[in-house]
């Protein structure tokens, strides 16, 4: 199937992608241009996952400061080469990193990173709360489950909603920008500043 010049590059608008890998899309997908972008979306991850393995020894700190200067919030993100750390993507997305920390105040950057006692904590109240309704012991553990897994989700910075796109979790994007630029990205690490703030 011949796909014209002017659809790839409403693909191409929307999903940031290669030309080849626009064009491939829309044969796949018939011309179809919403299942070319979930078909782009679906590599995305599955890139992200083949690169996983790779050495990330390049990269940046973002930095952002509001209210002006009440809240700052420093983020590291890294990459394979410093051809990515500097370019326009790379750059835009770790400033949106930085603007979601600053906004949603996550506690970690994965669920492995959230302190064991504070997850122990977290625990013992859902089970108190769980144990109030009366309900079977297996019900109550179900209830714990689903409060941890929201507790995570709001906690763990790519877990999150992402600050520019709600219906997306932070590591969605960060997978579609890893199959976008071919090299394995990596959240390092953030820290969190707030003026009067515990």
């Amino acid at each position: 199937m011949e796909i014209p010049a002017t659809q790839v590059k409403v693909l191409r608008d929307r999903t940031g992608c290669g030309f080849i890998d626009c064009k491939e899309a829309l044969q796949q997908c018939a011309g179809d241009v919403e299942k070319a972008v979930i078909l782009l979306r679906q590599k995305g991850a599955a890139v992200a996952a083949k690169k996983s393995a790779r050495t990330t020894s390049e990269g940046q700190i973002g930095t952002y400061l509001h209210l002006g200067g009440k809240i700052g919030v420093m983020v590291e993100m890294c990459c394979e080469t410093d051809f990515v750390a500097r370019s326009d993507d790379f750059q835009l997305f770790l400033k949106d990193l930085c603007l979601q920390v600053c906004a949603s105040r996550p506690v970690a950057v994965r669920r492995e990173d959230i302190p064991a006692e504070l997850v122990a904590r977290e625990r013992e109240v859902y089970l108190g709360q769980a144990a109030a309704t009366g309900k079977p012991p297996a019900v109550q553990e179900k209830m714990v489950q689903g409060k941890l897994e929201k507790y995570y989700a709001e906690n763990c910075l790519l877990e999150q909603p992402f600050v520019r796109d709600p219906g997306k979790k932070v590591q969605g994007m960060l997978n579609e920008l890893i199959g976008k630029l071919k090299e394995n990205l990596v959240v390092v690490r953030f820290v969190r500043f707030e003026v009067g703030g515990a």
